[in-house]
């Protein structure tokens, strides 16, 4: 494991000055007052962790950024087993959903930053004590393929799309996770939408990158997949559609927080500062991805945040449901 962490720690150096000048605005000021190593985890996409990385460092360039990129499922397997052992690493996490966080703050690994700039957040998009904020929205909703019979508008469109849906895995993706909890803490969905979907044949498997090369590719019609890798396909040209369905949609925030054990506090709260600041996010604009601000132009293709209809999601709740969720799950879709 050391070994791979070299590997992408050398991968930083290589990347971290590659368009670091092109990424802000000249006339972002460096502020030179915070120093020392900020250790991150992150499960961005590696590409979007080089930008953040480098971004971040072009405001502060007396803090040396190390990062370790993995999905959200790794890197909490790795911090749990570096707290059992008394030696946490990270100062700061930016991972995939508030589950996540949520079981986090719940076990006593993060420390509150009530000072954060995060007036400009939705509620529903932070957390009510301080301890953790959404950087962007990736909601979950409906794509299709330009060859469909019908653009899907609700959820239950796909309940006659019979054999021609594919979606993601809450046992795999942390996305479908979200998407589950939120759906079936919602009456007008739940497990009857679900039980609707098997009974259509459609397949659950892997993550949300396989369903967009079904649907791109032509193998199924329709999928149910985040918003980003198809609406960015879309402006490529790539026969794929994206649809906000019309009773709303699940999301995940890519929340950021700063470890309870955080060995530079200074740094990390600069971080959590620029990444909700408004060269962060527009650089998460840059990035094709939907920032969490709605004073931030959203990529091409995307809405902006406050006219999306997100669906409240109780976290809390989710924590005491989701492993029984996802056996149910297992064995609907088996």
């Amino acid at each position: 494991m050391e070994r791979v962490d070299r590997q992408r720690r050398r991968l930083l150096g290589a990347g971290l000055g590659l368009g670091a000048a092109a990424l802000l605005p000249q006339t972002v000021r460096a502020d030179t007052s915070v120093k020392g190593q900020l250790v991150l985890y992150t499960s961005q996409l590696m590409r979007d962790a080089q930008q953040t990385a480098a971004a971040f460092q072009q405001i502060h360039p007396n803090i040396e950024v190390k990062w370790i990129r993995d999905g959200t499922t790794q890197l909490l397997t790795r911090l749990r087993a570096e707290f059992a052992a008394g030696d946490p690493q990270p100062d700061v996490l930016l991972i995939a959903d508030t589950l996540a966080m949520a079981g986090l703050k719940q076990a006593d690994c993060l420390a509150p930053y009530r000072d954060a700039p995060a007036d400009v957040l939705p509620k529903q998009l932070r957390d009510h004590d301080g301890y953790w904020y959404g950087t962007k929205l990736i909601t979950t909703g409906i794509a299709y393929n330009t060859a469909a019979p019908h653009a899907p508008q609700s959820w239950w469109d796909l309940a006659d799309a019979t054999g021609q849906i594919a979606m993601p895995s809450p046992l795999y993706s942390g996305a479908a996770t979200v998407m589950l909890e939120t759906f079936t803490q919602h009456p007008a969905l739940g497990w009857k939408y679900y039980e609707a979907l098997a009974r259509a044949h459609a397949i659950a498997q892997g993550g949300n990158g396989g369903v967009f090369r079904k649907v791109a590719g032509g193998a199924k019609l329709y999928g149910i997949m985040i918003d980003f890798l198809a609406i960015r396909a879309e402006q490529k040209g790539s026969p794929i559609r994206f649809v906000f369905p019309e009773e709303g949609v699940s999301a995940v925030t890519e929340p950021v927080a700063i470890l309870k054990t955080a060995r530079n506090v200074p740094a990390a709260r600069a971080f959590v500062d620029f990444v909700l600041s408004l060269p962060g996010q527009r650089l998460i604009a840059q990035q094709g991805m939907l920032p969490a601000r709605s004073d931030v132009t959203p990529p091409p293709g995307f809405p902006k945040p406050n006219q999306i209809k997100l669906l409240n999601l109780n976290v809390e709740r989710a924590l005491r449901t989701v492993q029984s969720d996802k056996q149910r799950f297992a064995s609907l879709f088996a």
